[in-house]
């Protein structure tokens, strides 16, 4: 049972009410995590502004569902795996290897496996990283832009992640399972 509540757009007041009926405009529904955050007006609006700001970069959508995905099995968030299987599938049109591989900071491809591999470091090292990690990146074609991206997706994914496993948010979509770790 969630340990927030989630707010209906019918029942929504002032900016939670502008916010969820922004997310219905552009996304043709509200998802539970939205509803659930729009306790914070402060934190959906944060969010939805970070979210669309990464969306304008320059990592493509098939990328950034990858590295939600990476930091949603890491971080163990069934909501957040499940929702990005999703959009990595039908939005970002990713076949079922490049999901599973994602899963695991890794792709067929050799630069988005090296902004995986990078995101990656970052979230086991909680921020250090050794000046080798960012040599690795760069000789595999990583641009500074794509650097400061990665730890914008970082962030914005942990933020949800913990998010969803503090809020035991409802999950909407078909349940995607972490793996287990040992």
């Amino acid at each position: 049972m969630s340990t927030l509540p989630q707010i209906e757009l019918e029942h929504a007041t002032g900016q939670a009410a502008e916010l969820l009926a922004q997310v219905k405009k552009n996304v043709g529904s509200i998802p539970n995590m939205a509803k659930t955050m729009a306790s914070s007006p402060a934190l959906l609006k944060g969010y939805l502004g970070l979210s669309g700001a990464l969306a304008g970069g320059v990592l493509p959508a098939a990328v950034r569902e990858r590295l939600a995905l990476a930091t949603a099995e890491y971080n163990r968030c069934t909501y957040c795996l499940s929702a990005h299987t999703m959009l990595a599938t039908k939005v970002a049109k990713l076949d079922s290897d490049e999901t599973a591989r994602a899963r695991h900071a890794d792709s067929a491809d050799e630069h988005v496996a090296a902004l995986l591999t990078l995101s990656d470091t970052i979230a086991r090292g909680r921020g250090t990283i050794d000046e080798s990690a960012l040599d690795t990146a760069r000789a595999a074609g990583v641009t500074n832009a794509e650097i400061g991206e990665v730890l914008g997706n970082l962030a914005l994914n942990i933020l949800t992640n913990y998010f969803n496993l503090v809020a035991d948010t409802a999950n909407e979509f078909p349940v995607v399972q972490p793996h287990q770790h040992v």
